[in-house]
């Protein structure tokens, strides 16, 4: 599996798997192939992927398993608390990175970044990133941190809103991007663009879109219940597209923002 730094570039995105069902898919992920796990506190699953990882069988160390903290344990001295109680719930002696999911002005950014780097330190984590980090916010935790620590910014990137500005921003910085909903929820399946390319390769509209977001050199974690959908997603791998293909592609982009909220930062500071 191709990798972005030390992270497979695809994985199995676990928001909205929770409970029997959510170890279930895990494992059905797993077993189809998966070696890269994205889960977060935030999720309420970080146990049922757990149980998944146990009950796979599959060596640890063939696994890259990521969780995030969320804002609420942002305060002095909680994020470490966080990566632990992460850690006790997943059943794991460390995690491979370790996210802030959110940034928040509730707290002194300086202060959770310095946490975050003391979860590495103290050998809880293998890698430290963060996510949904705006221009600002991904300035603050670089003066604090330095960018080669930063392993990773996951972001929202799709087709539809392949989100170009903080892309630019986050690779001229060094850091990597990670895309979170690469399928659009969906919205990838009624794009005529992304509809005819699929049909020039006998592939489908999600594969096309993970082999192009895969082609513009982002990780990408689709998530699915199903254990059909989950191979057809990992075999985009194997998907190779044209240069006209890409060049196309990237003209779908239709600035479709589907994640945000009174927690988002401001985008455009």
């Amino acid at each position: 599996m191709r990798k972005v730094g030390p992270i497979p570039q695809l994985g199995f995105g676990t928001w909205k798997r929770a409970g029997e069902d959510g170890a279930a898919a895990v494992l059905q992920a797993l077993q189809a192939g998966y070696r890269h796990i994205d889960t977060a506190s935030a999720y309420g699953n970080e146990e049922d992927v757990g149980e998944a990882i146990s009950s796979s069988g599959i060596a640890r160390s063939d696994l890259f398993i990521t969780t995030k903290a969320w804002p609420d344990d942002f305060g002095p001295g909680h994020v470490v608390r966080s990566a632990r109680d992460s850690l006790s719930r997943l059943g794991l002696q460390q995690v491979d990175l370790f996210l802030l999911h959110w940034p928040t002005s509730r707290f002194d950014v300086t202060d959770y970044v310095r946490q975050l780097a003391e979860v590495q330190d103290k050998g809880l984590a293998r890698h430290i990133g963060v996510s949904n980090f705006n221009r600002t916010y991904l300035d603050k935790a670089i003066a604090v941190l330095g960018a080669d620590r930063i392993t990773t910014n996951q972001i929202e990137i799709h087709p539809l809103f392949q989100n170009k500005a903080m892309v630019s921003y986050t690779r001229d910085k060094g850091i990597s991007t990670t895309a979170y909903t690469p399928l659009a929820r969906g919205a990838i399946n009624s794009n005529e663009t992304i509809l005819r390319i699929a049909a020039s390769h006998e592939a489908t509209a999600g594969q096309v879109a993970l082999a192009f977001l895969m082609a513009e050199g982002h990780v990408v974690i689709p998530t699915s219940s199903s254990p059909a959908r989950m191979t057809e997603n990992l075999s985009s791998q194997s998907v190779t597209l044209s240069s006209q293909d890409i060049a196309d592609l990237r003209y779908v982009d239709e600035d479709r923002r589907l994640v945000t909220g009174s927690f988002a930062p401001d985008w455009n500071a």
